[in-house]
């Protein structure tokens, strides 16, 4: 058995530039069109305006609905050998279907991160303390982890995640496989300006994302007030897409702290910066803009959250913020900051070590083939390993029954209440569409 035909089921259009899990899905991506293997990205959500051009992967598109039995007859047709669901939200949605309409096909599930872990540690961060057990058992958790054993591989970003699946729920290393971030180790010797050539800090991250926003909250409120205080004529450059009229109303240039919003290059913008702040309170997986920071050479002041899971044990590209307690304090971070700023020979010694993290741990070179090779062996042992993952089969089960009848419950409904009175019921189902690549002549995709 061989792997040709890929369909990837996103929960949005991959945005490269403006979130590390849209970054993350086009390795991906570029991974699997290098095996020569057809991919199709299907997605329910609307086009966006930073979306990725897609069709020059020639990779097609298509536009596909929730609660509809469109999708069944497409995926029947299609017969993929693998089915990607790039967020547990859409496994429930949609793997169901997929195990109907082809039965034989890998299915794997790319988490990013995982976020029943990112939002206990976003309630524990809002009541002042550690995140505990009981955190972690919550509703969101039991639907990502049940996700997770129905699938046939599970994708994790993080060492630690992958850790945690394993001893603290009970998931076999059969059913996970770590990959971090894909990247070109000679990006690292590219030339960047130097210590003296850069100036300013930089902050970034896609405004949707809850830690995001906590992080520029934090700095705009009390962190950035005590380093400017010490560098006057110091500036802080918030980027990030989407940013939301509560974000673009923090923007002071005499405080120095400046909303810049949607960044074109954030390769560009970091290369230029000094000094990388990542000041994350809560959060999951691994960080997309520490990686940059790294690739182009710029020392980070970060968390513990943030670092976390990001270095494979080698020293940190700058300062990681140990926390007191339950938290890290505003002080240390600015003290941090501070002091990295100034001094160039520790910078410079930050920045080596970035580069070494990146040459080291995210190699794609290495991580690329493997990947391809634990995907060939799941789907040519595809019987056997679901035999094995009873768990798996009980959820799939239960899960696939209810969630069927729910689904099919509400699309006829829907296609009742679109029914003018009077009508009867021919011809009201819509079929999902496959679209030509983005960019090509003929129809788009609607939005």
């Amino acid at each position: 058995m061989s792997i040709e035909t890929v369909l990837i089921v996103g929960y949005v259009w991959p945005e490269s530039r403006s979130s590390a899990a849209g970054g993350r899905m086009m390795e991906l991506i570029r991974l699997f069109r290098q095996q020569d293997w057809r991919v199709i990205f299907a997605s329910p959500a609307q086009l966006s305006d930073h979306m990725d051009d897609l069709a020059a992967l020639d990779v097609a598109t298509v536009s596909i609905e929730l609660n509809s039995s469109s999708f069944d007859h497409y995926v029947a047709e299609l017969q993929p050998d693998l089915v990607l669901f790039d967020r547990f939200m859409m496994e429930e949605q949609f793997g169901w279907r997929v195990e109907q309409a082809c039965p034989q096909a890998l299915r794997v599930l790319e988490t990013s991160d995982l976020h029943f872990l990112r939002n206990a540690r976003q309630q524990a961060v809002k009541q002042g303390r550690d995140v505990d057990w009981p955190d972690l058992c919550s509703d969101m958790a039991k639907r990502e982890v049940a996700a997770i054993y129905r699938s046939d591989l599970t994708l994790m970003i993080s060492e630690v995640e992958t850790q945690l699946l394993q001893d603290k729920f009970g998931v076999s290393p059969a059913l996970l496989h770590t990959l971090p971030f894909m990247l070109e180790p000679a990006l690292t010797e590219q030339p960047v300006p130097t210590f003296e050539q850069r100036d300013h800090f930089v902050s970034i991250g896609n405004f949707r994302h809850p830690p995001n926003w906590d992080a520029v909250l934090w700095l705009k409120q009390q962190i950035w007030p005590l380093i400017r205080k010490r560098l006057p004529q110091a500036e802080l450059h918030i980027y990030g897409a989407y940013p939301p009229p509560k974000a673009t109303a923090l923007h002071n240039p005499k405080q120095g702290f400046l909303v810049k919003g949607w960044a074109a290059d954030a390769g560009e913008v970091m290369r230029n910066a000094r000094l990388c702040l990542a000041p994350l309170r809560f959060g999951a997986g691994i960080k997309g803009k520490l990686a940059d920071a790294m690739i182009f050479g710029t020392p980070n002041v970060t968390t513990e959250v943030g670092a976390e899971a990001m270095s494979d044990g080698l020293p940190w590209g700058g300062v990681i913020v140990e926390s007191t307690g339950s938290a890290e304090s505003p002080e240390q971070i600015a003290d941090a900051a501070v002091a990295l700023y100034q001094d160039q020979k520790r910078w410079q010694q930050a920045q080596q070590q970035g580069f070494d993290i990146i040459r080291h741990y995210y190699d794609r070179d290495r991580l690329g083939p493997a990947l391809i090779e634990r995907l060939l062996d799941a789907h040519q042992q595809l019987e056997s390993r679901r035999l094995a993952n009873f768990t798996g089969q009980m959820l799939r089960h239960h899960h696939h029954k209810s969630t069927q009848y729910m689904s099919q419950w509400i699309e006829a409904k829907n296609r009742l209440a679109e029914q003018p009175s009077g009508s009867d019921n021919e011809g009201n189902t819509v079929a999902a569409r496959l679209v030509c690549p983005l960019g090509a002549e003929g129809d788009q995709p609607k939005t």
